[in-house]
């Protein structure tokens, strides 16, 4: 069988999780970013994918990193695929966002290249990093 020979090459976009964990109290879990973009901004934990691991996979290891919450596969609910030209500053990144809804208050801490991580009111959330105002709302939905 001849082999085609493609005179171009397929953009590769960055893949990520990211999560929006709530407590019963009406607080959305942040994290104060350590590193740039948005170095000193509020966000979602979350981070890239990597090569040997699924979507689901990411968000839970990315989520354990940055907070030191430890969530089973089984307690992400899909929120929705974000993906506008722009998101990130970075380049081409489609995030898939997840809901995490706790039954009780649970102590984080910050990790990984979180500064701080902090339970925000969900009446009085902080300017927030990327496109996570927008994650949060189609969570909360």
């Amino acid at each position: 069988m001849k082999k085609t020979k493609y005179t171009y090459e397929y953009p590769r976009p960055m893949l990520t999780a990211d999560c929006v964990v709530v407590s019963p109290r009406a607080e959305v879990l942040l994290v104060r970013r350590g590193n740039d973009p948005f170095r000193g901004c509020w966000a979602l934990p979350g981070g890239f994918m990597e090569m040997d691991e699924t979507i689901e996979q990411c968000a839970v290891r990315e989520l354990n990193e940055e907070t030191g919450l430890v969530v089973g596969l089984d307690n992400l609910r899909l929120v929705g695929v974000f993906s506008a030209p722009g998101r990130d500053p970075r380049g081409r990144t489609v995030t898939v966002a997840y809901a995490v809804h706790l039954d009780a208050p649970v102590t984080a801490t910050a990790g990984d290249d979180a500064a701080e991580v902090r339970w925000w009111s969900l009446a009085d959330l902080p300017p927030l990093a990327f496109d996570h105002a927008e994650v949060i709302d189609a969570a909360l939905r």
